[in-house]
């Protein structure tokens, strides 16, 4: 199935043509068309290619947030072998905005926490869009207390547009919970490796996106409030969310050059979305590379090499 955004409507245009004359041609009609669905496909190709390597910020959040994008659970799926997923804060309830279990990447034990965001409807409420309560950070502190205790390394898999803001999850003390899972990342003896997938919002990502490395994939965004939310603060006008996004430095390209994040993923042409299988495979080699670098340090390096990475943001931004 596609899907296309509103930028790409040349793209479209040209692939529905193809698609047009494929109908003709599997209808056994006399009329020669391969030779044009091959000119449209290329066309189509290198008109993609060229959208892709240009996009603006807010481009870049509509592709972060495309609905095909693989998630937290396919990565899940397609990384990580015997996973045993963990349920519960043990203190009030399970939280399926955030997933979290014990797995191999690569045959080697791994903790793995991350953000849900749903592929179907029924899914994305269930996730509740993957906007984490309280009990969600709880329980990826319970996770990662347990992979240090067991010596496991720690890996956050990021996609979301920030905690729930519901006034349930403020009488549950999100703020506090928010705070214990970043303090609980700082803490860690063993490596931690996150992964930006899509849409790294506020402290509900930076919740479980404070690591040893942190990674980003190409067309994600990482902010400390969404487009939107910024323009209806500083322009009383939420239209003004393109404007927003490109004065507030949230793709890739931008913050790796502050030293915000370590490494951008390159995706596919056309996004994760358009090549997720190729999107996951390139996300595995950044996340063996991340681990790689961190193994052999002792549990006083570990933690003292990610306080000088963070301590460093300051400095170099200030």
């Amino acid at each position: 199935m596609r899907s296309y955004l509103d930028f790409e409507k040349p793209v479209a245009e040209l692939e529905a043509k193809a698609d047009e004359l494929r109908v003709v041609q599997a209808g056994g009609d006399e009329v020669q068309v391969e030779e044009e669905i091959g000119r449209l496909e290329a066309k189509a190709a290198q008109t993609l290619k060229e959208l892709y390597e240009d996009l603006t910020p807010w481009q870049k959040t509509q592709v972060a947030r495309h609905p095909l994008r693989p998630h937290c659970l396919d990565y899940v799926s397609e990384l990580i072998t015997d996973f045993v997923p963990f349920s519960g804060d043990r203190k009030f309830a399970d939280d399926e905005a955030i997933v979290g279990g014990f797995g191999r990447f690569d045959g080697e034990s791994v903790c793995v926490i991350g953000h849900e965001k749903g592929s179907t409807t029924e899914a994305r409420l269930k996730h509740n869009f993957g906007m984490a309560r309280p009990e969600g950070y709880r329980k990826a502190v319970r996770l990662m207390e347990m992979a240090d205790r067991f010596g496991i390394p720690v890996l956050c898999l990021v996609d979301t547009a920030g905690a729930y803001p519901g006034i349930d999850a403020e009488e549950r003390g999100q703020a506090e919970a928010i705070a214990r899972s970043t303090e609980a990342c700082l803490n860690l003896g063993v490596p931690n490796v996150s992964v930006i997938l899509g849409e790294g919002g506020s402290g509900g990502a930076i919740a479980i996106a404070t690591a040893n490395r942190v990674l980003m994939l190409e067309h994600a965004i990482y902010s400390v409030i969404s487009p939107e939310g910024a323009a209806s603060i500083l322009w009383h006008d939420s239209t003004k969310a393109q404007d927003a996004a490109t004065n507030m430095k949230i793709t890739a390209q931008d913050l790796v050059r502050f030293g915000i994040i370590d490494e951008i993923v390159t995706e596919p042409v056309g996004g994760a979305h358009r090549d997720p299988k190729a999107a996951m495979q390139a996300v595995a080699a950044a996340i063996r590379d991340g681990f790689g670098a961190l193994k052999g340090l002792d549990r006083d390096a570990v933690r003292q090499m990610r306080r000088q990475k963070f301590l460093a943001i300051g400095r170099n931004l200030a």
